[in-house]
This record gives C-alpha cells, structure tokens and sequence, in this order.
C-alpha cells in the first residue's frame, strides 16, 4: 500500500481507519496533499473529491446525518477552511457528527507573511466540542488528541476540528507505514434507564390536567409505538408535531400554525400548559414560541442525552436520558387524568382542517397550491429533504405521507447548504431522495450541483417566486425598491442554464396543468438527476398565505 511519508498523516490516517471512519470528503489542495495519498490510496476509505469547500462540509453534513457516523471532510491550508464554518455551526446545532481535518503551516510559519497561511487554530473554538490542536511531527500526545476528537464527535454528536501542520516536501510517499499509533478504546456513554427523584415529577404529571409534547426536529421511528399511544390516548395530553419530527399519529396536530394562528387571548389561556414536554432539535413554528414564551407553563421538561434548550425562558428540569427510557419509567408510574384538554383542542383542530381543505380547492396557482400539489406527490419510503427560509413553512401545513422521512439544515436555519446537505443524504442512503427548495438557496448553494455524486434519481423541486418569498410573509412588508432588492433580492434567473451545464434534465411549469405533467416527467426520468422548476406569480403568494390563516376564523 502507498503511505505519504509524513508520519503524522499518517497516524491521522491510521486512526481514522481503526475508529472506523470511513467516508472522507476531500478539496483539493497542495497542503492537505499527505492526507489525500492517504486516504485515496486506502481501500478502507470511501473518498469523494468536491472542490467548493462550503459545498464539501454540507455534502459531509447530508451522508453524517444519514449513516448517523462521523464523515471527515479534509481541506489544505489558508482560507478554505473558514468555508467548513456554516455546515460546523449547523452540525453543531443539529448533534451531527462531523470530523474537519485541516492541513496548515508549521506555526512558525503563521503571521509571518507567508502565503496561504491564517490563524487556524480554534478556529471553530465557539462550535467545536473538541479542538485537536496537532504538532508537526508524530508523538503520543497527537495521537491522543486524535483519538480523543473521534470518540468526542461521537459521544457529543458534534463538530471537532483536527488542525494538522505539515512542513515540505508534501508529495513525498513510502510502501511502509513509519509509525503505530495509540488506538484507545472507546467507552461510550450510558445515561441512566429511570428518572431520578421520580415520585416529585409523578405527583406533578397525575394532577395536571393540561399537558402539552411539543417535538422538534427528531429521526423516524425513534419513538417506541406503546408511547406514542399512549400520549395519543391520555385526554390531558396534546401533542405537537412538525414536518421535520417525523413522528405520527391521527391524534397528533401536525400543522400547529393551523391551529394556533387564530387563537385570541381567551383561547390562548385555555390553551397554556401547565406542564410542557418537549424533545427533539429545533422548532420551525415562530407562532408556537411566542406564545410558550407568553404564556410560561408552569413546568417545562426537556429529554436529551445532551443538552436542553430553554427557548421559552420557562425551563425547570433537563432530562439528560434516552427518550423511550424517560416515558417508559414516568408513564409505568402515572396515570390518565380526567380532562377535556386534547378533546377541546382537537375539535377545533378538526375544524381548522376542514377550512383549509375548502380554501385548498379555491386558491389560484401559487406556492401555497404548488407545495399541496408536489407534497401529494411525493413516493412513498422516499426521504424529503427540505430547504429553509419559506420552503419549510408551507410544508408544515401539508399532510405528509407517514412512511416519508424529512431533513431539513435547521440548526442554524440557513439557506447556505441545503442542497449540499440534501445530495449528501442521497448519496448517504439508497432511498429516494426528494429535495424541495426555493429560487434563493438553490441559487445561493448553485455550486453543490458541482458534484459527480449525484445519484441519477435525485429528484429536485424548485419553486422559482423571484425572490425571497419569506420577507413578504413576515411583518413589515412594504413594495419599496428598498425592500426588493436588499431584502426579496428580487431576480429574473432560472435554473434552465444551470441544469444544461450541469448535465441535469430540466422541466419547467407555470401552471396546474403543467405542474402535474413537469410532476409525471420528473419521477419517470431517471437517467440523469433532475430539476423540475416551477414559477409562481411574485405578488400573489403571500397574499394567497396571509388569506388561508384569516379564513381559518
């Protein structure tokens, strides 16, 4: 086998193979060049080479978040890695495993003038559950850290950052490996199987009469079906959920704008919680937040292995356990409360529904129409992957098959990397990938069709509005040149050039009738990846929003 003869590429490279890390994303660069010898010249590593190194962290990102496993992603030195910062911080926030391995100059080196040199350590310091801040030659003491920031990545579900100096010649390689590197062995982390003190928190659920779960983002079938049942059934109980918890039940409200946007201050009331459960990542709903944080529950109970978030300012107990250990332990020892809560809640819910199903039928073509129509379109076992900004919020009020699992970036909630992200997951899982974006981030993340990974059924859905549709939905809106140009970013570009170069088939629609037909085209085409783009009228599609919440009264 071919080694670079730099021993401390080496470790790394000998480390990461014996952790099991096996999906490196490479950008090509002279610095890393000991590294990417390595790691393209060992059978024990799949490689893949993706130029844009913003582009490189997010495909990383999508087959992490995918294989649930660690993926490194190996820069040079210089600024390319400041391109992993958007796909770190998203990791970060959204417990992705994700290994940056920078190559960089000998410190001595650094602030001297030299070219491609920056301040590379720490870099990601306010992001990083573990930095591994490397020497230039080979000993214990990078080996440890090496390891360390493995096992770290996997434990804490984060971003780490290996930051190794390597000093010329780079091109350099041998037949036989110069070092054996310590290998430690990997103790995971056993969180406990019953609630502490669990007689105060009993008495506190069996008296409450209003009790309201509340899931963010969360993976499929996590979440045992006694469980879920069992909250379905309790009349004290309401249960939340959004497009991206994956979680579902004909008992569960899965569209929360739907059900709350109407809601005076005396529906609001009767609606507080007197006890709060949330698990899950990141809450799309804004509604859903101002109102928590309106009216504080007098309890709020998170579960996660790791962390808790008190994004209500009413948190009062984080408990740090697996999620089917938590219910499994409290449920055994509580009871159902006599309560009209679910009851009340869910009959206005069923009404609600009613009122969107008639407004449906009427609306004119619009993105509120589109996504109905691209939504019920959707294969069944596929996996939807979902860009931010204005493209989540009309999924979360569209009935999504149960047997689909959805992705969307938000941990940060950017636009940056979402098409990266969702080729990543495409190439990470052999399902059929979906991914629906709006005209800005597909535009902002156009480089990650710069990618010969692609599987040639990845399906794409761009609802091209000419804008930044999601500015003319929140408050404040005013048809001013200011705002359509340094806030909608209005723009005249399709994807029609992009798709050609790329070497993509490409349907457009602008209407229902071609809708269903570019719909037909898109799921029967399966020889290249492909892009269905449909134009919606600009002026009309908030409008279109705006209306359905008020007919909701």
């Amino acid at each position: 086998m071919i080694y670079p003869k730099i021993a401390l590429a080496q470790s790394i490279i000998e480390i990461l193979s014996a952790k099991g890390i096996t999906n490196i994303i490479i950008s090509p660069g002279s610095r890393n060049a000991p590294l990417t010898i390595g790691f393209a010249q060992n059978p024990n590593f799949k490689c893949y080479s993706i130029a844009d190194e913003r582009c490189a962290a997010f495909f990383a990102l999508g087959i992490a978040q995918q294989t649930k496993q660690p993926t490194a992603v190996v820069c040079t030195s210089g600024s390319a890695l400041l391109n992993y910062y958007p796909a770190f911080a998203e990791a970060f926030y959204s417990q992705i495993p994700l290994i940056v391995i920078s190559a960089d100059r000998p410190q001595s080196k650094i602030d001297i003038g030299d070219g491609q040199t920056i301040r590379q350590q720490n870099v990601f310091l306010n992001h990083s559950v573990f930095n591994a801040n490397l020497t230039e030659e080979a000993s214990e003491e990078n080996d440890l850290k090496i390891n360390q920031a493995i096992e770290t990545a996997i434990l804490q579900k984060g971003p780490v950052h290996i930051n190794a100096p390597f000093e010329e010649p780079l091109y350099e390689t041998t037949e036989e490996l110069s070092i054996k590197p310590i290998i430690t062995k990997f103790i995971s982390n056993n969180s406990p199987k019953n609630i502490e003190n669990s007689e105060e928190f009993i008495s506190i659920w069996n008296k409450a009469k209003r009790k309201l779960v509340l899931v963010g983002v969360n993976e499929a079938n996590t979440v045992d079906k006694e469980i879920v049942e069992n909250l379905a059934s309790d009349p004290s109980i309401v249960v939340l959920t959004e497009t991206t918890s994956n979680l579902h039940h004909p008992n569960f409200i899965n569209s929360i704008d739907t059900l709350i946007t109407p809601f005076d201050d005396s529906d609001f009331a009767a609606f507080n919680p007197e006890v709060l459960i949330t698990f899950g990542g990141m809450v799309v709903s804004k509604r859903i937040k101002a109102f928590l944080r309106k009216y504080k529950p007098e309890h709020h109970w998170h579960i996660d292995t790791l962390r808790a978030y008190d994004t209500f300012g009413a948190l009062t107990k984080h408990f740090e356990m697996q999620l089917n250990d938590f219910f499994k332990d409290l449920l055994s020892k509580t009871s159902f409360a006599e309560s009209d809560y679910f009851k009340s809640i869910d009959s206005v819910y069923r009404e609600r529904l009613e009122k969107r199903k008639e407004y449906l039928k009427e609306i004119v073509f619009s993105d509120f129409k589109v996504f109905e129509k691209v939504i019920e379109s959707l294969p069944v076992n596929s996996q939807l992957q979902i860009s931010n900004s204005s493209a989540i919020r009309y999924a979360q009020l569209i009935d999504i098959d149960e047997s689909i699992e959805v992705f969307c970036n938000r941990g940060t909630s950017g636009i940056d990397g979402s098409t990266s992200t969702a080729i990543g997951a495409a190439v990470g899982n052999s399902k059929q990938n979906v991914f629906i974006t709006g005209d800005i981030s597909f535009l902002y993340d156009s480089n990650a069709l710069w990618n010969s990974y692609i599987p040639k059924n990845f399906k794409i859905i761009l609802v091209n509005n000419g804008g930044g549709g999601i500015f003319r939905i929140l408050p404040g809106h005013q048809e001013k040149p200011v705002f359509n140009t340094y806030f909608e970013t209005s723009h005249h570009l399709t994807a029609e050039h992009l798709a050609k170069m790329y070497h993509c088939n490409y349907f457009a629609a602008n209407d229902l009738e071609s809708l269903n037909s570019g719909i037909k085209s898109l799921y029967k085409t399966n020889d290249a990846p492909t892009i269905l783009e449909v134009f919606t009228p600009t002026n009309e599609n908030d409008v279109i929003l705006k209306q359905y919440f008020r007919n909701l009264n």
